[in-house]
């Protein structure tokens, strides 16, 4: 839904002379960031902050924008706002940010979530998304402003392209980061989800996810080869599939190797965006 755009919801203009500033602020006075990052909050962990409150007060104050109206609208710390309203705290201390447009609050609040927030990887990875789709950002642009290297940037967006089913075991913690892209090398979604079953039901660690994931495309391979007339046709087509097998593995992405009736061929690298093209690149100059 649209935000309302009545000068009561409006930041109050920048004071060019002014600098963000620590306040004591009215917890009832602060209305909740529209652009929040996080979807999923942990009860138990939410529990564990309050004692901490409880037993050091707010350590890192929470940001906040001040309204024309007089509110206050907050930034970061959400968990932090939420603790403190069910321990029947009255005020929090709180950064008060020059911040006028919606575009740069937003920047700032996905980031102040990704360097402080206990975010769990699909939040990370719609954050990161965020920021490229809306604050325009490339994949290195993103990388520098959360101190991550590119290729964690990229980890983490590639988690997106699993199947939702999946991206929910992520998000409740059933699987881990390391099982969601194990999975993303398997060949398509139907042995994605069916690989995830076998970690829900039996327990299978990442490993075992990356062996079965080879030996499908070994037993792949051989049936594909089993109509050949000769040994080493059968020995050829099993030797490429498993080179496409160590470069899917080795780029994160889909690889294709063709051969030829001369003796050559060619290979196929699969990207999807101009920053993922660069990342590739990066890893063949390495």
């Amino acid at each position: 839904p649209e935000r309302d755009e009545q000068s009561s919801s409006k930041p109050l203009p920048r004071d060019e002379n002014s600098i963000s500033s620590t306040s004591e602020i009215e917890i009832s006075q602060i209305s909740p960031n529209p652009f929040q990052p996080r979807q999923d909050f942990d009860q138990r962990s939410l529990e564990e902050l309050k004692q901490s409150i409880k037993q050091n007060g707010i350590i890192q104050p929470i940001a906040v924008r001040r309204m024309m109206s007089g509110i206050y609208e907050l930034i970061s710390g959400e968990r932090r706002v939420r603790a403190s309203q069910e321990l029947g705290l009255k005020t929090i201390p709180a950064y008060v940010m020059n911040v006028q447009s919606d575009a740069e609050m937003l920047e700032l609040g996905l980031i102040e979530n990704l360097q402080r927030e206990n975010l769990n990887p699909i939040e990370i990875s719609l954050s990161f998304k965020r920021l490229m789709d809306e604050c325009k950002l490339t994949q290195d642009q993103v990388a520098e402003k959360v101190g991550k290297e590119r290729s964690t940037v990229t980890n983490f967006l590639r988690l997106l392209k699993l199947p939702e089913k999946i991206r929910q075991g992520v998000r409740e913690n059933r699987i881990s980061m390391g099982h969601a892209r194990a999975l993303l090398g398997a060949v398509d979604e139907r042995t994605q989800l069916k690989l995830y079953s076998k970690i829900i039901e039996k327990g299978w660690s990442v490993r075992k996810i990356e062996d079965e994931i080879k030996g499908k495309e070994s037993r792949k391979s051989g049936k594909s080869s089993s109509s050949s007339s000769t040994p080493s046709s059968l020995r050829g087509n099993a030797a490429f599939n498993q080179i496409e097998t160590r470069l899917r593995h080795k780029f994160g992405t889909k690889i294709t190797v063709r051969k030829n009736s001369t003796g050559g061929g060619e290979i196929g690298i699969e990207y999807y965006n101009t920053d993922d093209l660069e990342r590739l690149i990066d890893l063949l100059d390495s």
